[in-house]
């Protein structure tokens, strides 16, 4: 991923040590087809590889570093989502899987925002594949300067069409210290159908906002941008999906090229458990950095933590060269940790599509 930072900063020192960049946002999905096919030809993403079966017929790797049933089957696919994005799109076989992904209002409820040019063309582009209109055909977050919109998309996944900033002399902006994806130099006008213009961020629901919020500051080294109370003006409401209770959300950014917005789980929520990876809804945060054994030595040492495993290095396959780690948080949130060889990944040899990386940037540059 072309940089825009002029001079990149050294590491913070508070945060995942050599940390970069969000990776990717995970989600496991009904159909690995459809969600492949809806991201690449209705949103303009890039399908950068595919691997699976993910298995271990006789073992329990599957538990021991995915936290899934031990004979649980995973199909995995990578889309490159706009200039600074990718999505790991998972698709499981798993005894006991639950099919129905949470609500808004609910722990592990979740949503994926997309910044696009026109939010009502795109909004017609998403209803023509099939996806579902949520609340009213206008709508305003929280910014006045910004519009968003809400869907389902054809399989239930939340999503927000975010609105360019809006130019307006007499306020100004209140999304500073926000990331605002915008197309690199020279890549005006190639947003696809969709005229997307990069990944917003993304959406948890959580049942301890303070708690998840100190985990995110604290262990990861985000910085809060955002606050809003139990208190916010019912025509501000439209920063959360329609269904959600108006409740307090924070709006941290994660690294250089990521939103994270955190709210608490609703009181009226039926669910307060997590889903697994291998349930539909199921997702995690995966985290560039360039050591992968520094910063699990690092989360380590963190109450709340649990390492699945140890830090291993795949052998085989598209990605081979990949070395990883899952993590489990207190907060209810599943991460990663990875550092990949890119320019050196086998999948590179049989396409012309590549992972977004972080370049030169890293954790607290603000591009």
């Amino acid at each position: 991923m072309p940089s825009t930072a002029t001079t990149p900063t050294a590491p913070a020192l508070a945060g995942l040590p050599t940390a970069r960049a969000v990776d990717h946002y995970a989600f496991t999905v009904p159909d690995l087809n459809e969600a492949v096919a809806f991201f690449t030809d209705v949103c303009g993403g890039e399908l950068c590889y595919r691997e699976g079966p993910v298995e271990d017929p006789s073992g329990d790797w599957m538990t021991r570093k995915l936290g899934v049933h031990p004979r649980a089957t995973a199909q995995v696919a990578l889309v490159r989502l706009g200039p600074y994005s990718n999505l790991e799109l998972f698709e499981y076989t798993a005894p006991g899987q639950v099919t129905s992904p949470p609500g808004p209002n609910e722990v592990g409820g979740h949503h994926l925002a997309l910044r696009v040019a026109d939010p009502a063309a795109a909004g017609e582009r998403l209803l023509a594949a099939g996806a579902a209109p949520l609340g009213p055909a206008e709508g305003h977050g929280r910014h006045p300067r910004e519009e968003r919109r809400w869907y389902l998309s054809p399989w239930g996944m939340t999503l927000a069409l975010v609105g360019p900033p809006r130019p307006d002399a007499h306020e100004e902006p209140r999304t500073t210290g926000r990331f605002v994806p915008a197309p690199p130099p020279g890549t005006a006008g190639h947003g696809g159908p969709l005229g997307l213009l990069g990944v917003d961020g993304v959406g948890y629901t959580v049942a301890d906002l303070d708690a998840a919020t100190a985990f995110f500051t604290d262990v990861l080294g985000a910085e809060v941008v955002e606050r809003t109370d139990d208190g916010t003006p019912a025509d501000h409401a439209g920063h959360q999906p329609p269904a959600a209770e108006r409740t307090r959300q924070v709006v941290l950014r994660t690294g250089p090229t990521a939103n994270c917005e955190l709210s608490q789980c609703g009181t009226g929520a039926a669910n307060r458990r997590p889903p697994r990876n291998s349930d539909v809804g199921g997702h995690h945060l995966a985290f560039y950095v360039d050591d992968v054994d520094a910063a699990a030595a690092h989360l380590r040492r963190r109450p709340g933590v649990t390492l699945m495993g140890e830090p291993e290095t795949i052998t085989a396959g598209p990605i081979a060269g990949d070395r990883w780690l899952y993590f489990g948080t207190a907060i209810g949130i599943q991460m990663e940790l990875i550092h990949m060889p890119d320019g050196s990944l086998p999948y590179e040899t049989t396409t012309t599509a590549r992972r977004a990386t972080p370049g030169d940037l890293r954790w607290h540059d603000h591009p």
